[in-house]
């Protein structure tokens, strides 16, 4: 067996049994490898940051370690953005990097870099494998960093000649999950806690994931009548029309909904890293609230925000071993769901200004929303079309929302194309902007010759709009370097094998639910205003 035989013998054994990658002549070691085991499917990118966002989409469905591999050199600096998303998404993630031969190593040869240089303040390890009597560890060790504690990139650089060397090591085989239980001690003051409060709120992200979380998650809230809001972009862990679903950590939440948060007697971080997005830029829980810190990566719990009890264990455990109450909560609770009810409620409260610059993508947000099955997996790019889809649809388990924790434009259909690889009998619906569109959008091309039925919607204005927002209210008249030209994007879905539609008017949104609901891929070309979203010039 050779090295590269052992990695992708190594990767199946854990579960893993699909790969993305971009060819390179530094890794023909490990393309061999994989050319005889149809159990690992091979899926040909076109691009190595399109690679490394399906890498990520498949392990956020899977749980497992999204793998890529890339060549080294300019391959190996293209799948960067994918690392630092994994990062800032908490995904697993394994990189694996054909490196230039072990004899030229740190001799500035052609293509060379340090990838622990490069790449480590980002990854949470970056290897370098050098002995083939070590290939089983290493593979091992870097499986097993990506996935305990905060999951995140692990990058595995092989020099090409090392991949083509005989490796007489065992296969590893699976490892098992790491699982810490939270003390009986601490339960049975949480749980006093979690009974006496009035004005509790919990607060769940993205170390929910595995199968029946979610459905553990929405027992807990129900059985203590706990308020809960969801991290950045994770709308999917709840019925967001539960009546104890009280919204999510945005960009920007609304200050009334902040001041009664502030109030809360209780905050319970289940799973949740405290960033600056998710706490509003650290200004929440605010200082005096007691806070009960939940995290499988004790380095999550603490750093900025004291807990006041503190419990390093996986959600799903933690869940599993609260328990049900003793008694009806306080009745002052009703009222506290209510008010932070009705501040949710205003969040998701129509706004469809008057425009003539097309259509606001608002609009077409609320009717794919209400067009979307039981089942469907949306993907969102970034960009100022995705902020009233986070707002209006609303998501219930077990439809699944894909979008860059990272705000990584070029995210959104690589995560639709991985997402229809992975569950072929679910609607996968990709919403994406015109600037991201033009940095991945080349993906479908494996959508093409995987004949998958993609329903994608681009919102076309000409303009990279979070940006230009952001310029029309520091510098209002003078934009530079926010408007672009686009190509005939109609003619682009159609030779990409899809159903083209051209949406410019309100009329034509009745369109949708029909477009969802078809049976190939579809692409529809949305004339969406800019003038919809447009500050207000400051002062």
């Amino acid at each position: 067996m050779t090295v590269g035989e052992m990695i992708v013998e190594a990767l199946l054994a854990q579960g893993i049994d699909r790969l993305f990658c971009v060819p390179g002549e530094s890794y023909l070691g490990l393309l061999d490898a994989l050319h005889d085991r149809t159990a690992m499917d091979t899926v040909v990118c076109r691009h190595e940051s399109g690679a490394g966002f399906m890498a990520l989409a498949d392990a956020r469905l899977t749980g497992r370690p999204g793998v890529a591999a890339v060549s080294r050199g300019p391959g190996a600096c293209n799948a960067a953005i994918a690392l630092h998303t994994a990062q800032q998404d908490g995904v697993p993630f394994l990189l694996i990097i054909g490196q230039v031969a072990a004899a030229d190593l740190r001799r500035d040869a052609f293509q060379e870099i340090d990838y622990g240089k490069m790449f480590g303040s980002v990854a949470k390890w970056v290897a370098e494998l050098t002995d083939p009597s070590r290939a089983a560890e290493t593979l091992r060790r870097a499986l097993q960093v990506a996935t305990t504690g905060t999951p995140g990139p692990v990058v595995l650089s092989v020099p090409e000649d090392v991949l083509n060397a005989a490796c007489a090591n065992p296969v590893p085989g699976p490892q098992a999950p790491v699982v810490a239980a939270p003390p009986a001690d601490a339960l049975a003051r949480l749980r006093g806690w979690l009974a006496a409060a009035e004005r509790p709120v919990l607060l769940a992200g993205s170390g929910i994931a595995a199968p029946g979380e979610r459905e553990a998650l929405l027992g807990f809230i129900e059985a203590w009548e706990l308020p809960a809001l969801v991290t950045f972009r994770r709308q999917d862990l709840l019925p967001n029309r539960h009546r104890l679903y009280a919204g999510d950590m945005g960009l920007s939440n609304p200050a009334s909904q902040m001041e009664a948060l502030g109030q809360a007697d209780l905050v319970l971080a289940l799973g949740a890293r405290l960033s600056d997005i998710n706490s509003q830029g650290y200004s929440f829980p605010v200082p005096g609230q007691r806070l009960v810190h939940v995290h499988a990566d004790p380095d999550a719990i603490g750093p900025i925000f004291p807990a006041s009890l503190a419990l390093a264990c996986p959600a799903g455990a933690f869940l599993d071993a609260v328990g049900l109450p003793d008694r009806p909560p306080p009745g002052a609770r009703r009222g506290w769901v209510e008010r932070l009810g009705a501040e949710r409620a205003k969040i998701v409260a129509p706004r469809l200004p008057e425009v003539s610059d097309g259509l606001a993508f608002e609009a077409v947000a609320a009717a794919i929303g209400a067009a979307l099955p039981k089942d469907a997996i949306l993907t969102l790019d970034a960009g100022s079309f995705a902020a009233p889809c986070y707002r209006i649809v609303p998501f219930a388990p077990p439809q699944r929302l894909l979008a860059p924790i990272s705000g990584a434009m070029g995210f959104g259909v690589p995560a639709a194309v991985a997402a229809a690889l992975r569950e072929p009998g679910r609607t996968v619906v990709c919403c994406v902007g015109d600037g991201g569109f033009l940095m991945t959008g080349s993906e479908l091309a494996v959508a093409l010759e995987r004949r998958l039925p993609i329903k994608l919607f681009l919102a076309e204005n000409g303009v990279y709009g979070s940006i230009r927002i952001h310029q029309e209210r520091e510098f209002p008249g003078r934009t530079t370097g926010t408007g672009f030209s686009n190509p005939d994007f109609l003619a682009m879905g159609a030779a990409y094998g899809a159903t083209v539609t051209h949406i410019q008017t309100a009329e034509e949104l009745k369109k949708i639910p029909a477009i969802i609901a078809a049976p190939g891929p579809q692409f529809v070309v949305v004339k969406t205003s800019f003038d919809a979203v447009k500050p207000a010039p400051k002062g």
